[in-house]
């Protein structure tokens, strides 16, 4: 079934930190702004991050020890917070990336057997 062109896809509880967890890890160490920007550029169109949704996120992996954030100035000569994936971030992204595979294996399993 193709996508809509206008829906915009709801991330399920943790999704999100997920998603951040592998884009640092991929990426390397990146600001806020950049991160949301990368982010909404690969998923194009379906994928719209703001500060109320992001910045949750990002405080929830520093706490858990996952990410690391430290102040360095952009490109652009301004202030800004780059956050790291951490060594115990890429265990975190590990499991929780299996976790997430066996989530989708069954939920595929479940709408495949519907009706």
């Amino acid at each position: 079934m193709p996508s809509e062109p206008n829906c915009r896809v709801e991330l399920l509880q943790g999704t999100l930190d997920l998603i951040v967890l592998r884009a640092l890890d991929t990426m390397g160490p990146q600001h806020a702004y950049g991160l949301a920007s990368r982010l909404e550029q690969v998923a194009q169109p379906s994928l719209t991050l703001n500060q109320g949704t992001l910045y949750p996120a990002l405080v929830r992996l520093e706490q858990k020890g996952w990410i690391k954030g430290t102040w360095r100035r952009t490109e652009k000569n301004r202030e800004a917070k780059y956050y790291s994936i951490t060594r115990a971030g890429v265990r975190g992204l590990q499991k929780q990336s299996e976790r997430w595979r066996r989530l989708a294996g069954l939920v595929d399993k479940l709408l495949l057997n519907e009706g």
